[in-house]
């Protein structure tokens, strides 16, 4: 009878010590409740007790945590409506002041979408398009072509700001209130800023139509350079035909003179030889096939066949 009470007992002590002892990794923090009242808080990592079946461990991320807010439609200064995406980065750095206000991770998202997003959207309604797209140290390639007007008011560019600065001044008016929750807010970053809808269609139909006018600035300069170049290669080509043109009269010329001085020549060695070749080749080229030649018999084309008969 002793041995089974006594290995009920080893059991029972091997349970409530599980129970006791819990391990808190580098990565967490926890706090330690008893009854549901938190009765202390653990950050150091290693092996802990507790009083078994009485006290309760609820674990907190001591890691960088992420916040992702959903996407907003806000008008800017300016009355521009576009879609403002945001996103943070927290830590939790007074676990027990965390558990006594909103309890877990979930309740602390639901905190920072309040603080975050009102903080967020007074700060894009009071500030121009522009100065939350662009960068402190933007430069305007023209200075002249860029006005600001809010209400038929214009803007000084003293006046504008960059996005560091807007984000710098979300940040610390968000910082400002979620200490009080045991919360360090780290950074707070808009992720992407979009026209509207209706807007988005409008800006894109603006960018396609001025697009078509470089397009077809670039055209009818193309269109003048071709002018230019075929009218300069016509140029080119008829003063080369011209000059070829030139070349083979000359050549022709040379040509005619060399032959009318050879057959000047032949004709002074024998001039009857020369006149019956001549006359031959002219009785060759005149009478054809199925051809016929008429002629007087006095006549003189006619001499050479006479006296050869």
């Amino acid at each position: 009878m002793k041995a089974p009470i006594f290995f009920v007992i080893i059991v029972a002590v091997i349970f409530i010590g599980m129970d006791g002892l819990y391990v808190v990794n580098e990565a967490e923090q926890a706090i330690v409740t008893q009854f549901g009242k938190p009765v202390s808080d653990v950050v150091e990592p290693g092996l802990h007790l507790k009083i078994p079946f009485v006290q309760k461990v609820n674990r907190f991320e001591k890691r960088i945590l992420k916040w992702d807010g959903d996407p907003n439609q806000i008008p800017t200064k300016d009355k521009r409506f576009i879609w403002v995406d945001t996103t943070a980065r927290w830590r939790i750095n007074d676990p027990l002041l965390f558990y006594k206000t909103v309890a877990t991770e979930r309740g602390a998202q639901s905190r920072l979408d309040d603080i975050i997003d009102s903080v967020v959207r007074d700060a894009v309604s009071g500030r121009l398009l522009v100065e939350l797209v662009r960068g402190s140290d933007y430069k305007a390639q023209d200075s002249e072509a860029e006005r600001f007007e809010v209400e038929g008011v214009e803007v000084k560019k003293e006046e504008l700001v960059g996005r560091e600065e807007i984000f710098a001044g979300i940040l610390e008016k968000a910082r400002a209130s979620t200490p009080e929750y045991g919360i360090e807010l780290l950074d707070v970053q808009i992720k992407r800023i979009n026209y509207v809808e209706q807007v988005r269609v409008r800006v894109y139909e603006r960018m396609i139509n001025e697009r078509k006018k470089v397009a077809a600035e670039y055209r009818s300069e193309g269109e003048g350079e071709k002018a230019e170049i075929l009218g300069k290669m016509g140029r080119e080509l008829k003063e080369i035909s011209s000059e070829a043109y030139r070349k083979v009269l000359e050549v022709r010329g040379a040509a005619d003179a060399e032959a009318a001085s050879i057959y000047a020549e032949a004709y002074n060695q024998d001039k009857e030889f020369y006149a019956f070749l001549r006359t031959m080749e002219s009785y060759k080229k005149s009478i054809q096939q199925n051809g016929r030649l008429i002629i007087s018999t006095d006549s003189d084309y006619y001499k050479y066949l006479k006296d050869a008969q």
